[in-house]
């Protein structure tokens, strides 16, 4: 199950996001702006995430406008690890690498197309795990720390 929000900005690439989802057969869960009305990237990062810690979304894309404040939102909410990611490269290396389960788009920046490519990549790449599952703990490490809360 994959959550997907969006502010208004990410709006129409949210749509064309759900479609490909629909398509491919992958279930999902939709947050944030249904209609084009504007919306507050912030909550929507909040309330995505949750749906990814408490289990209810195995992954979330998230899409405001550049994709960068969705993203900061999104990597405030401990246990998660968002990535902003323009291109396939960068897509495949956070999944393998970082265990992103959180990916971030910008619907001003990248057309459907790449945008579709880039979610393709995300959902097939597995966390490659041994040495890069040290880093994951030391970036839950730096989140469990006192003078962070």
């Amino acid at each position: 199950m994959i959550a997907i929000g969006s502010d208004h900005a990410g709006w129409e690439l949210k749509k064309a996001l759900m479609a490909h989802l629909e398509e491919i057969g992958e279930k999902y869960i939709e947050t944030g702006c249904t209609d084009g009305k504007s919306i507050d990237y912030p909550a929507v990062a909040r309330d995505t995430c949750e749906l990814v810690i408490s289990g209810k979304a195995d992954r979330a894309v998230l899409i405001c406008g550049t994709g960068i404040g969705i993203s900061i939102s999104a990597n405030k909410v401990k246990g998660i690890r968002a990535a902003l990611c323009t291109d396939c490269y960068m897509a495949k290396y956070t999944r393998l690498h970082n265990d992103a389960n959180v990916l971030c788009l910008g619907g001003r920046v990248i057309g459907e197309g790449l945008a579709t490519e880039i979610l393709d990549t995300f959902l097939s790449t597995g966390f490659e795990g041994g040495r890069h599952q040290r880093r994951i703990d030391m970036i839950a490490d730096i989140e469990n720390e006192a003078k962070y809360k």
